[in-house]
């Protein structure tokens, strides 16, 4: 693992980091995959419509840039990837998100204020009801995304990462996890949320990733994306 030299951690991380792998099961993963599949393909078959008409909307809602984003985020063993989603933010909005840093709501690297303002009329109602991430199934399809996994940071928040927090690296990244479906996410400190994902990972198994996915379209009703 590139993105961690095991000989320099310390002891708690050095511990972890071996329960983690000790808990690595090839056939689990193996079906994980192929339930990722399974399910992403049927999902992108029905949902080619509803993608075309909403991508449509974000255009008309804002016509100043394409109604997908692109964005490099940081996937498996600290490998980046471009993640995919419907823009819900003005295409300046990478440009004045320095001048918001001081109002950031999140403690630790992730950034996210209640009342963005670089955020579309159409993107508040989208990331409120977790729409917005619908093109991740693309991500999930070519394999560098799973259905159910740890969410996956962007590189400047992983350089502010310590090797600990990094550990949450060591699997592929999701479009739904255990914080994604925590009552109130965005009060969850970050290092609740690590533990979180590290739990997950220590814990994983096929059942737990079907309660999982069963929850998700519950807390997208709750509707409290930010």
């Amino acid at each position: 693992m590139a993105y961690l030299e095991r000989d320099r951690l310390d002891e708690r991380t050095r511990n972890r980091l071996d329960s983690l792998i000790k808990k690595s099961r090839k056939n689990y993963w193996r079906g994980k995959r192929a339930f990722d599949l399974i399910v992403t393909g049927i999902i992108l078959l029905i949902s080619i419509l509803p993608i075309g008409i909403i991508a449509l909307i974000v255009f008309i809602d804002d016509p100043h840039g394409s109604p997908f984003f692109k964005q490099v985020r940081i996937g498996r063993h600290g490998k980046p990837f471009n993640m995919y989603k419907f823009r819900t933010m003005y295409v300046d909005a990478e440009k004045r998100k320095k001048e918001l840093m001081e109002l950031n709501e999140m403690d630790g690297p992730v950034f996210k204020i209640k009342d963005d303002p670089r955020i579309t009329r159409l993107g508040k109602v989208l990331r409120k009801l977790s729409v917005d991430e619908l093109p991740q199934f693309f991500n999930v399809f070519v394999g560098n995304m799973s259905l159910v996994g740890p969410r996956p940071p962007l590189p400047e928040e992983v350089a502010q990462y310590t090797d600990y927090q990094k550990l949450r690296l060591i699997v592929t990244p999701g479009i739904t996890c255990d914080w994604q479906i925590h009552k109130n996410r965005n009060d969850v400190s970050f290092d609740e949320w690590v533990e979180m994902d590290l739990n997950y990972i220590e814990n994983r198994s096929a059942w737990g990733d079907l309660k999982i996915v069963f929850k998700t379209p519950f807390a997208m009703l709750e509707g409290t994306g930010r």
